[in-house]
């Protein structure tokens, strides 16, 4: 049995630009083609894309996919599950950390005393958890920002935002900030891909950060972030 791009797409549960992504870069063997031209994939195509969504789904990057490609599938299972492990014993540890900071007060001995100073004990917690799980380039720009970050208008408002503010305050407020991060951004443009070099892999670092955003900031700070993030996401080249 054969497909076309789209239904091997759809078949997988990803998209054809997906698959055309995975045809360029050597993870996904090039189909065949029918005498008009057009490609068809056959089961060995669905089996492998199929890891693949597989993988990336657990947090692994195409770059580890690769590297494993020709691995004993059992000898694989190995060493995905090892690896997974040690990650949920990370996570666990930063849980844990975190939940110590929340009820003790975090330190952030890594960000000049007078700057640490200017942040809440939840920006704090934050920063502490971002410690784990960023890579060393985006680390410090991170701390770079800290360390010379501008005052902010609008954020006291953000510390004193309460849990059941509307939606036409939320929405106000993230327009009043976004000049705000944008300035940030331009000063640090490594920030815009803040887990670009996370040593666990991008998936797993936003995973860790929401866990530990839905811990320190309530419902209506969330949703102000998710606006500037978004807001960060459009100045992206």
């Amino acid at each position: 049995m054969t497909w076309s791009i789209r239904e091997l797409a759809a078949a997988a549960g990803v998209t054809p630009r997906a698959v055309r992504h995975y045809n360029d870069i050597g993870l996904l063997n090039q189909p065949g083609r029918l005498p008009n031209g057009h490609k068809r994939y056959g089961t060995t195509h669905l089996a492998r894309l199929r890891q693949i969504k597989h993988l990336t789904d657990l947090g692994f990057d195409l770059a580890r996919i690769a590297a494993m490609s020709h691995a004993d599938p059992a000898a694989l299972a190995k060493t995905l599950d090892g690896e997974l492990a040690a990650t949920i014993r990370r996570l666990q540890e930063a849980r844990t950390e975190l939940d110590r900071m929340l009820h003790a007060g975090p330190t952030v001995d890594f960000v000049a005393p007078a700057s640490a100073q200017t942040l809440t004990r939840a920006d704090r917690s934050f920063v502490v958890v971002l410690s784990r799980v960023l890579g060393p380039r985006q680390w410090r720009a991170y701390t770079d920002m800290i360390s010379s970050l501008p005052p902010d208008p609008a954020g006291r408002e953000f510390e004193r935002l309460a849990a059941d503010a509307d939606e036409r305050t939320r929405r106000d407020l993230a327009g009043r900030m976004v000049g705000y991060v944008r300035e940030i951004h331009r000063r640090h443009p490594d920030l815009i891909h803040l887990y670009a070099d996370a040593p666990r892999g991008g998936r797993i670092a936003r995973r860790a950060v929401a866990v530990a955003a839905s811990e320190l900031y309530n419902p209506a700070q969330q949703e102000v972030m998710a606006h500037l993030r978004a807001a960060s996401t459009d100045m992206s080249p």
